[in-house]
């Protein structure tokens, strides 16, 4: 006889809200106990107050002096670039809050609506969001100024379209880079498309920049027009428009608005479910021949084929093949190879902006650029290959344990992921020292910038190594390689802006030689950054790695990530 049947309870429905405790609860406990991390969320939230209160001035401008000629231009050009900056800057630098791992709800039966309707929502519960918030809302007081409280409350409508509009632009790109990166397949493609996204910043800028000392004020205000018509611009011009007696504009930029963020949402929505269901396949495994010997040898990529089989050619394999295949890391290296060309390039034929005007009135350009100059521009580049280490255990996570059992000395762990890492930037740094030399018409200047990459790379393999040790965190056990927990895109900020300033300062004494020795140095400059990098980078392992030894156990728990 079959036991009767019970009744079930009334389903519970999931909402947004749901998300937003879960949200706050995971970030709670991601506090609880470090202090540090608690700093470093204070000092983001301070910075991202600075921020706010900057962009709310500069929004409100027009407002405030009663110059509504220009309102259109600052609402669109800022606007714009509120957009493009959410966009691109997670590809390139911060990364995105993922505090919610989307993998996690994928044995969860919610509807896929509800999920992404949770997950944006609490994406909308973070500091930068709040300081573009508190920034755009300076159109808002522009808005009533100009045309009253009509004008104000469609300016209102607009701004927080806008935000809602750059978050998910953001998580959309982001989610759907992450999935191509996952496919080997199509990681050839993925890379050129991220490195057009990360060389959009600097055209931008310099053409910008360029471009605003001999404005035509009246044309740029037509090209703000045009981009007020565009998802860039709409939301943002919306209540300027009002207040400048064109309502009829207002809804349908609204209306562009609503159609772009649906669109946005339902593009990563589409992506968001491949990130669940997990990796893109790779295709087949390939075969291995041979014995024991060959079934060592394949653990070897080919770049590091000249290794020693001892335990520190082991561990500078590992690393060199979590280099290539690991989407986190090769996101980092595109990063590396596209700004550390295009960067140093627009730096020394920036033009006008960095031309200067002899006596008869005749400008000089490029062909004049100095070697300080040359010298000032390497030495981003070096600070920007080598940050990348700054949280080099952070991307083992809870795999690290398996060096801690090993036993494996700090010294020679941190000269094997020196090693590794510099398989893959030394070849890039060496490209870029030559096209920028061939670029300037200066081919006896290889040494010179070659020389300033070496030495700064190896200071930063140097700062970056104690700030690996020191100052690491947990990344979120997920296949984005763009993902951030929460609280961790503030310490991945101030600790990159620590160990770049760091990095700069050590590597200083090569643009004192550059601006002191002349044409000697063109000659010395490679010999000499070539050993002051590599005794750096030697000292600096030997340094941190006693640290190492003495706080493992610390480091594998900063790095574990919290479930």
């Amino acid at each position: 006889m079959s036991a009767p049947a019970v009744p079930a309870g009334p389903a519970r429905t999931v909402s947004a809200r749901g998300f937003l405790r879960l949200k706050l609860r995971v970030m709670g406990n991601n506090f609880r106990g470090q202090r540090w991390r608690i700093a470093l969320f204070v000092g983001g939230a301070l910075f991202g107050l600075w921020f706010a209160v900057g962009g709310f001035f500069l929004f409100a401008a027009p407002g405030v002096t009663g110059n509504g000629r220009y309102a259109v231009l600052v609402a669109a050009a800022g606007g714009g670039l509120l957009v493009l900056g959410w966009l691109l800057l997670p590809l390139v630098f911060f990364g995105v809050d993922e505090t919610l791992d989307p993998a996690r709800f994928a044995l969860l039966p919610l509807p896929r609506r509800t999920l992404v309707a949770g997950l944006f929502a609490a994406a909308l519960l973070s500091v930068p969001v709040l300081a573009v918030l508190i920034a755009s809302l300076g159109l808002v007081l522009t808005a009533w100024a100009l045309g009253g409280w009509s004008a104000a409350l469609v300016a209102l409508v607009g701004v927080i379209g806008g935000l809602l509009l750059c978050v998910a632009a953001s998580r959309a790109v982001t989610s759907a880079f992450a999935t191509m990166l996952r496919s080997r397949r199509v990681r050839d493609f993925a890379a050129v498309l991220l490195a057009v996204a990360a060389a959009l910043l600097g055209p931008l800028q310099v053409f910008g920049l360029a471009a605003l000392r001999e404005a035509d004020w009246t044309r740029l205000t037509g090209v703000a027009t045009v981009i007020g018509w565009t998802p860039f611009g709409a939301p943002w011009t919306a209540g300027i428009d009002v207040a400048q007696g064109r309502a009829w504009a207002a809804p349908i930029k609204l209306l562009i608005t609503v159609v772009t963020l649906g669109a946005l949402l339902a593009w990563w929505s589409r992506s968001l479910e491949s990130a669940m269901v997990g990796a893109v396949s790779a295709g087949p495994a390939p075969v291995r021949r041979g014995g024991a010997g060959g079934a060592v040898a394949q653990l070897f990529p080919r770049l590091a084929g000249w290794l020693r089989r001892d335990r520190f050619g082991a561990l500078v394999a590992r690393e060199a093949r979590y280099w290539w295949r690991d989407a986190r890391r090769r996101a980092n290296l595109i990063t590396i190879a596209v700004v550390g060309i295009f960067v140093p390039v627009m730096v020394n034929l920036g033009g006008s902006i960095f031309s200067v005007e002899d006596d008869q009135g005749l400008t000089t350009g490029a062909s004049d650029t100095s070697p300080a100059l040359v010298t000032l521009s390497m030495l981003f580049v070096g600070v920007l290959a080598s940050v990348t280490l700054a949280n080099q255990f952070g991307f083992d996570g809870s795999a690290y344990a398996v060096n801690v059992v090993a036993g494996v000395p700090g010294r020679v762990e941190l000269r094997a992921r020196m090693t590794a890492f510099s398989l893959y930037v030394l070849p890039m740094l060496a490209v870029v020292a030559v096209v920028l030399s061939v670029v300037l018409g200066r081919t006896s200047w290889i040494g010179l910038t070659a020389g300033t990459l070496a030495a700064t790379y190896g200071v930063g393999l140097a700062v970056n190594s104690g700030v690996s040790v020191l100052g690491a965190y947990a990344l979120p056990e997920t296949s984005n390689p763009f993902a951030m927990n929460g609280g961790a895109g503030v310490a991945k900020a101030l600790l990159t802006v620590l160990a770049m300033v760091s990095t700069v300062i050590l590597a200083v004494p090569m643009v004192v030689a550059a601006a002191l020795l002349g044409n000697a140095w063109l000659w010395l400059a490679l010999p000499v950054g070539a050993a002051y990098g590599l005794g750096a980078a030697l000292l600096g392992a030997y340094l941190s790695g006693d640290v190492l030894d003495r706080r493992q156990p610390e480091l594998l728990a900063t790095v574990t990530p919290r479930r």
